[in-house]
Parts: structure tokens; sequence; C-alpha cells
């Protein structure tokens, strides 16, 4: 079985387009929205946390598992993956993007995920330098749903100034791709935005995954809030979401 695992709803966004392109395949979604956020955690604590849910995804059933979440992928080389085959956001981001050859590359994301570096050394790789913005403020509207607010389009406009002349910017968290419109009305009219997804599902492609019943919601948080900001995110209509409280 598939896995995908964010602290939220982003993940949502690959969800949906794993559905789309292949439906027969079953999903176990979890969004960890009961813990810190990601982003907010040590290392040592993230890298503990994701121990936990893989271990507990993988008594679910979970072979593959997709970590749809920048802060979390940054840990993917700390993780024990329990025998699992695991492929984050990061890699295939940076693969898609270099195909492009962005000529000024741009990237908004979280603060872990900036400031870790994992980018600018995975682009420098490749000869492409790139423009980071921190985007902290963004994945927490949209998580509770806005994708639409003035305050939404305030902090949007004042991360992506700096950035609005760069002819790619690429988006360095799943939540994002929510509020295309918004971005685009932000930067030059040839700016082209870069949502890893495709290159996550092109990642994953290969890997041997069908149908197992029904796709399985689970979230630590709170359920309906979970359904209502997929809704509202992405066009997601979620039925039932199994809350837990505790990972054993």
């Amino acid at each position: 079985m598939l896995g995908i695992l964010d602290w939220g709803i982003g993940g949502i966004s690959i969800y949906k387009l794993i559905k789309e392109r292949r439906p027969e395949v079953s999903v176990v979604y979890f969004s960890d929205t009961g813990v810190t956020p990601y982003g907010k955690m040590s290392r040592v604590e993230l890298v503990s946390r994701l121990n936990a849910v893989i271990g507990f995804l993988s008594s679910k059933g979970v072979t593959h598992l997709v970590i749809g979440c920048n802060a979390a992928s940054t840990a993917i080389p700390f993780i024990d993956p329990q025998g699992l085959k695991i492929e984050g956001v990061i890699d295939p981001a940076v693969e898609i993007t270099a195909r492009l050859k962005p000529e000024r590359l741009g990237l908004i994301g979280g603060r872990r995920t900036v400031v870790s570096g994992v980018y600018r050394r995975a682009f420098a790789q490749r000869g492409i330098a790139v423009k980071q913005r921190i985007a902290q403020p963004l994945s927490g509207l949209i998580e509770s749903g806005d994708v639409s607010s003035p305050k939404l389009r305030q902090e949007a406009g004042h991360i992506l100034r700096p950035l609005r002349n760069c002819s790619h910017i690429l988006l360095a968290c799943t939540h994002y791709p929510a509020i295309p419109n918004i971005l685009s009305d932000l930067v030059s009219a040839e700016t082209k935005f870069i949502d890893p997804a495709s290159g996550v599902l092109n990642a994953t492609s290969k890997w041997k995954i069908g149908s197992h019943g029904p796709d399985v919601l689970i979230t630590t948080g709170d359920a309906e809030a979970m359904k209502r900001s997929a809704d509202r995110a992405f066009g997601v209509k979620i039925g039932k979401v199994l809350k837990v409280n505790r990972i054993e």
C-alpha cells in the first residue's frame, strides 16, 4: 500500500494528483497536526517523530511512503525506513526544476527548508543559483483553509516582492499550490511556478502498488478541520477521517 505523510494538508496536493493519474492505488494519508509543526521541531525530535509514524504506517500495511512535506524531507537521510520504500519531495523537485534550465530561479519555502540549505546545495551541484525566501506564514494560513484573504495576499506580496522577476519559482512547500492565482498576480507575467507534485509522481511511477481497499485518511489533529481545509485548499472532498491520539 502507498502511504503519504505530511504534518498537515499540504500532501493532499500530491494525493490529488496520484488519484487522478493512478486511481487504482490504495492510499493511507497521515496528517500529524496533533503535534508540534515539523518545521519547528529540533532535528532529534523530528527524526524521532518520523520514525514513530513510519512504524505506525508500516503496521497498517504501508509498504511505500511519500513524505509530502519539505521540512520532514530534510530529515530523510537520518530516519530509519523500517523496510519501507521512501521518497521525499526534495529530490524530485530538484530534478524537475533542473530539467527546465531556469535562468533566474527563485524558491519559497518554510524556515527549516530554506535554512537547511538542502536546495541551495543541490542546485549548486547542477550549476544553478537560487534566490530563496522564507514563506512561513503562508502554510499556516492555507492549513486553516484560508486561500483568499487580504492577509494571505499581503503576506504573499511581501514574500514574493524580491522574486518577482525570476524566470521560475519553486514552490518548496506542498501547501503553496493551493493559491496559484494569488501567487501569479504578484510576479511578472513571464514567471513560471514549479509544483514538485508531478516530480514526486514521476519518481514513484515504477513502484508496484495497487488496490487494497478504500483509501484511509488519518490525523492526530482535528478531523473536521482537516476535511474543511482540504476542500477549500485543493477541492478534495474527504469522507471519513480516522482520529488517532497516540502512535504506538
